[in-house]
């Protein structure tokens, strides 16, 4: 009798893994990762375009001033800035280096309004900026103090400029010039001008020309002797002096090529990150992220043996495939998104748990030599969890794309490549290698080698307890509402400690060559005249000084401050949020966690009926209200970052819930009339082994990330320690109670049962529970 034919399946598994790793290893040795300002040390502004009496701020004049802008950061020498436009009236400036947000504030905000004007006389009475009826205005003449020079009307624009570029003088070798370049006309307009000065006796006020910048005369040079009268300068070009050093050159330079906003600028948010800070975050973060997948390797291969080691495996190609999907599609990788990245280990490490657990229950139930048909199985009955509770992750790391500002954006990117990535991994990779190792010979004859053909400590465990979790499920509500009790309080009576993102106002870190502690600090800043200020430690010694406002000359003065008893100080980080976005973003930072919830519910609603749903979905605002009712008695910070944590909480505790009532739905199928309260029952004792060991493997990553990530991830990865925790509880004595309460209320129509499917009994139980069942004489889920 011929044989059947071998399904091909393995075979394009196989090669889809081999092209996905060959690319991403390509990808990887060819490309480098962009990193974000928050790990590279620079400076981060975002503009807010306002009304002139002229013209009205909209996206057509926002992308005008955009490109002024980009002409100005070039003609500065920033290596790779970026500008964007965000919204209809910001743009978003990034430059690399830049440690001095006060200067690039300056140039790249000015409004920048060129003008040359004839001088019709001196004066040493100062008068109006504003142009008169007939067009003049006095200005302070910058070479006489005290001296006022008046000016004629405008001769020629900023406009006219074709280019301007610092330059050293070359004649007396003591300064730097600016050298103006004109178009046709205006080159015109400057020989109109310089040729009627010429006409002027030697010395007279008449015979300067002034060119003013945004209402102040920046230079206002004489005519010289060998210019002719009513000819005067040709050729297109001039040049500005006025004993400039090479960075006010190179910057006045800047301006003039840039030309005119078209619309004023506002700085609604300024972020500076010293390179060193970025420098040690990396290094931390790193050495965190080696620490805690080396260690979740370990604890994975201990439980499950050789599947274990090739889920190790797979683990490692995941890095290398979600580094290279963030390098090609261009990402820029921050240090929460660098924590996403870690974090998105944790899915991969769920995957593989629960298909290892499924098979696991397949191999024990038949305990058949085939270790293929138990391991196929594993994955064909994991598919469906592994798909729910990876979309409801992407539900969180979605909206914190579209939400979320600044580095915690692109963790919202990393989490979301990450978990895709995984998925491929778990599914695709780990499927490839465990196929090809079972089908072994040498691993055939030894299926214990396998880790399937074991029992688990917890299933030993839970074989013996033979445990009703279900059946106290008042008392589990009970408590879980008393813990959130609690939470409530914390948050009504200690009140949240919103960050500087949500309240507005300065935050800045300062370190300094001597230790300083903070009472000391605090006694400095409040005799340098800010007695309102929050000061703090921070990181290895670090003064972090938060206030509600602080203006760049106020900052030095805290800065000069801090150096009698610190010694030198250098200022870390400078974050600067203006009242009005910071009211923005806490609106937006509820927005998200409102659509957190109702997406979360739409999508468990379409997948499980609307009780389930409801229960996932409030275990969910339970563990929500915990982390931050934590955060509340704790009096930790409540920030962007915070945010992120607790989207990804969100993802996480819906993530838990899904597998245990993907079970339930199982079961169900089964048989629709079935006892919920036994069926969710035995849905938690099965899962039970994943849920602890997926937990463990979260954990080390996460403990890794809150005592080695440094101080920028401790408190990010302390919301998710805590996430975790309670996510795993939650599930169990909340989610699953609040479920049989609702159906009990609501339990819609159910059709006849109808006979188990392929390697279950009509019962209802797996090969194992069947199997244990008739050993014991007893109908008890093991």
């Amino acid at each position: 009798m011929p044989r059947a034919p071998k399904s091909r399946a393995p075979v394009w598994r196989a090669v889809v893994a081999l092209c996905v790793v060959a690319l991403s290893l390509y990808v990887a040795l060819t490309q480098t990762a962009r990193l974000g300002l928050d790990l590279r040390g620079g400076t981060h502004i975002v503009l807010e375009t306002k009304d002139s009496p002229t013209v009205e701020a909209d996206a057509a004049s926002t992308d005008r001033a955009l490109e002024v802008l980009r002409q100005r950061v070039d003609a500065l020498g920033v290596a790779e800035p970026g500008l964007a436009r965000s919204g209809e009236k910001r743009i978003i400036v990034e430059l690399p280096g830049v440690q001095d947000p006060r200067k690039a504030a300056d140039i790249i905000g000015r409004t920048a309004q060129l003008t040359v004007h004839p001088v019709t006389g001196e004066s040493p009475e100062p008068g109006g900026a504003e142009p008169s009826a007939d067009g003049s205005r006095t200005l302070p003449d910058p070479d006489r103090p005290g001296n006022h020079l008046t000016l004629g009307p405008t001769a020629l624009s900023g406009a006219g400029v074709e280019d301007a570029e610092a330059l050293l003088d070359q004649q007396s070798l003591s300064g730097w010039i600016v050298s103006l370049d004109f178009r046709d006309k205006a080159g015109e307009a400057w020989a109109r001008v310089t040729g009627k000065a010429a006409c002027a006796p030697q010395g007279a006020p008449e015979r300067r020309v002034a060119i003013t910048l945004d209402n102040k005369i920046i230079s206002a040079p004489g005519v010289n002797e060998d210019v002719p009268c009513e000819v005067g300068i040709t050729g297109g070009s001039t040049q500005i002096t006025g004993g400039f050093s090479r960075s006010e050159a190179r910057d006045l330079a800047a301006l003039v090529k840039g030309g005119a906003l078209p619309v004023p600028v506002d700085v609604v948010e300024q972020r500076t990150v010293g390179p060193t800070l970025g420098a040690d975050a990396i290094a931390a973060s790193t050495q965190a992220a080696l620490i805690g997948v080396a260690l979740t390797a370990l604890f994975i291969t201990v439980v499950y043996r050789l599947l274990g080691a090739l889920a190790s495996l797979a683990l490692a190609l995941y890095g290398l495939i979600s580094y290279a999907a963030l390098v090609a599609l261009g990402a820029t990788l921050t240090l929460p998104g660098l924590a996403g990245f870690v974090l998105a280990i944790g899915m991969a490490v769920d995957a593989n748990v629960l298909v290892f657990e499924r098979a696991r229950e397949e191999y024990l139930g038949v305990r058949s030599t085939n270790l293929a048909k138990p391991l196929r199985t594993g994955f064909a009955k994991a598919w469906s969890a592994v798909v729910d509770s990876n979309v409801t992750t992407l539900l969180s790391a979605g909206l914190l794309f579209f939400l979320a500002t600044g580095p915690v954006k692109g963790f919202g990117v990393t989490l979301s490549i990450g978990v895709l990535a995984s998925m491929v991994t778990a599914l695709v990779i780990t499927r490839v290698l465990a196929d090809f190792a079972v089908t072994r010979r040498f691993v055939r004859e030894r299926p214990a080698l396998t880790g399937i053909a074991a029992t688990g400590r917890v299933r030993t465990w839970l074989a013996r307890r033979d445990p009703d979790l279900v059946r106290h499920r008042r008392r589990w509500v009970g408590a879980s509402a008393l813990l959130v009790a609690v939470a409530v309080a914390g948050i009504a009576l200690r009140g949240l400690e919103f960050g500087v993102e949500f309240t507005g106002g300065r935050l800045v870190e300062y370190s300094t060559s001597r230790p300083v502690d903070a009472d000391t600090a605090r006694g400095a800043v409040a005799d340098a005249g800010f007695q309102r200020a929050v000061v703090q430690e921070s990181g290895d010694g670090d003064i972090t000084v938060r206030t509600e406002h602080l203006t760049d000359a106020e900052q030095r003065r805290v800065k000069e401050a801090l150096a009698e008893p610190g010694g030198t100080v250098t200022v870390e980080r400078d974050e600067l949020i203006g009242p009005s976005l910071g009211s923005e973003l806490r609106q937006k930072a509820l927005i998200a966690l409102a659509l957190a919830v109702a997406a979360q519910l739409i999508y468990l609603s379409a997948r499980f009926r609307w009780t389930l749903a409801a229960a996932a979905v409030s275990a969910m605002v339970h563990d929500v209200l915990l982390v931050v009712g934590l955060f509340a008695w704790l009096g930790k910070p409540v920030d962007s970052v915070f945010l992120a944590a607790l989207l990804t909480v969100i993802g996480y505790s819906v993530n838990d819930t899904v597998v245990v009532f993907d079970r339930v739905r199982e079961a169900r199928r089964r048989d629709p009339r079935g006892d919920l309260a036994a069926n969710a029952n035995r849905a938690v004792v099965q899962t039970l082994p994943r849920t602890v060991n997926t937990g463990m493997g979260a954990l080390f990553i996460l403990t890794a990330l809150a005592v080695l990530g440094g101080d920028s991830l401790a408190d990010f990865s302390l919301a998710l320690i805590a996430g975790v925790v309670v996510g795993m509880a939650s599930t169990v004595f909340t989610a699953v109670p609040i479920a049989v309460a609702l159906e009990r209320r609501n339990p819609g129509t159910r059709p006849p049962a109808r006979p188990g499917g392929t390697g279950q009994e009509p019962d209802g139980y797996s090969p194992l529970e069947a199997r244990r069942k008739k050993e014991r004489g007893t109908g008890a889920v093991v």
